[in-house]
């Protein structure tokens, strides 16, 4: 089995706190036709790289019924600006228009088989998998993207077109697994492609 989600995979359940203070579960999303579940953090300079351009996706297709999660799982052990005062300071000054939950266990990461920050999934309204990887080729310097794989993915679902390409690689730092060296990672978590 493959340590992340494969296409077609249902989401994992969570139950996690968000920066808002109130927990937030799977089902708290079930009204949305499709469902941005990615795992960030508050230092990865490929995500603090990418913000802006996640946030104009997000402000895009909001509208058209797709939710945006945000999910840091990083040992706050590995890296002290990933714990949860952190995370609600980053969400009070850059107000996105997501929610920010906290796996404080990882257990979510582990689930979903979290490979990087930034690492998307993106779910039907069954909430089967339908594309996975990353949002754009350069997410560490955005004015130099050529290829934009999450939109694109977006696109084609709501076009009622399959997905061209339901599958990439992340880019991005490796999530900072708790007691683990910051460059660690599971040994059955390998490249996507």
């Amino acid at each position: 089995m493959a340590f992340t989600l494969e296409i077609g995979d249902k989401a994992p359940e969570f139950n996690l706190i968000a920066t808002d203070g109130i927990r937030y579960k799977l089902n708290d999303f079930k009204s949305s036709k499709l469902l941005v579940v990615f795992f960030t953090c508050n230092h990865c300079p490929y995500v603090v790289g990418s913000d802006e351009d996640t946030r104009a996706i997000a402000d895009k297709y909001i509208p058209h019924g797709v939710e945006f999660v945000g999910i840091n799982s990083n040992s706050p052990n590995t890296y002290e600006e990933d714990d949860y005062d952190h995370m609600v300071t980053r969400m009070e000054e850059n107000d996105f228009p997501w929610v920010y939950l906290h796996d404080e266990t990882q257990d979510v990461a582990v689930s979903y088989g979290a490979l990087r920050t930034p690492h998307f999934y993106l779910f039907n309204e069954k909430r089967e998998l339908i594309y996975t990887g990353r949002a754009v080729d350069n997410p560490k310097d955005t004015s130099k993207v050529t290829v934009r794989d999450l939109e694109r993915a977006i696109i084609e679902y709501l076009d009622g077109k399959t997905i061209s390409t339901p599958v990439t690689n992340p880019i991005g730092c490796n999530v900072k697994w708790d007691g683990k060296d910051k460059h660690w990672m599971p040994e059955d978590a390998c490249d996507l492609v």
